[in-house]
């Protein structure tokens, strides 16, 4: 799910690669990869994960992927300005869709800067096309999957310390995920943007690769990122949790540990 600088510089002009700048777009408009469309990810929240709430999230994804104009044929590549959480978050968006490749550049405009490739002002217009996908159910969860499954399952919440311990409030609730792990996502970095290799993310998660994984955050944009992680060293079953501490912390009903 990864893909580096020099493969994307390599395959700019080929008709059939779709690069989505996942960046706000301010950011966008100041430089961006050549042919590369704006989509700032970060706009759109799904914090609902009842039954209705998801069959929503599926309705809203793919108009939205439609508009931006994303098919099957095309070769999907979404970066940041790192390997960062809008990038993965969108990486994860369309494996949930079944897309056939979708990646990410490791080390998003900040390794394209560095290696001085080629850059452009000129903004991009939508191609749009209509986007249908497939819906991958074993890569996500809700929070009644969590509630279900907790004794079984081995939640990792990539927030920082602060909000796991709870001492940094984002929802009526503060705390974490009965029985959840903290490990922040952003210990999967390099101070370069890319990715850690194999062997520094395996010592991070030292984790039996048959478990049963669920990554949460606040939003699931970090937890995509841990998901993108944890795929890169192979493990196979993992979820993110759509609607993370944003819709886990503000239900009172569910359990919280501090």
């Amino acid at each position: 799910m990864l893909i580096s600088t020099a493969e994307l510089n390599s395959i700019l002009n080929d008709q059939k690669i779709l690069i989505i700048d996942t960046r706000s777009f301010k950011e966008y408009s100041k430089c961006h990869i050549p042919s590369a469309v704006n989509l700032d990810l970060f706009a759109f929240h799904w914090i609902d994960t009842t039954k209705e709430g998801i069959q929503n999230f599926n309705k809203q994804a793919e108009m939205i992927f439609s508009f931006v104009g994303i098919s099957s044929e095309k070769k999907v590549v979404f970066y940041d300005d790192i390997s960062g959480m809008l990038a993965a978050r969108g990486v994860w968006m369309l494996e949930y869709f079944s897309h056939p490749d979708v990646s990410m550049l490791n080390g998003g405009m900040k390794k394209w800067k560095k290696e001085n490739l080629q850059i452009e002002t000129k903004l991009n217009p939508f191609q749009p096309l209509k986007f249908s996908g497939k819906v991958n159910p074993k890569v996500i969860s809700s929070y009644e999957y969590i509630l279900d499954n907790i004794d079984t399952l081995k939640i990792i919440d990539a927030r920082s310390d602060g909000e796991f311990n709870g001492t940094i409030v984002r929802a009526a609730q503060a705390g974490h995920i009965p029985k959840s792990v903290n490990i922040d996502w952003s210990l999967n970095i390099n101070d370069d943007g890319t990715f850690k290799s194999d062997e520094e993310l395996s010592k991070l998660y030292q984790i039996p690769k048959d478990a049963e994984i669920v990554t949460y955050c606040q939003g699931a944009y970090r937890a995509a990122n841990t998901f993108l992680a944890l795929k890169k060293l192979d493990f196979t079953n993992v979820r993110v949790y759509l609607g993370s501490w944003g819709e886990w912390g503000n239900k009172l009903d569910l359990p919280v540990e501090k």
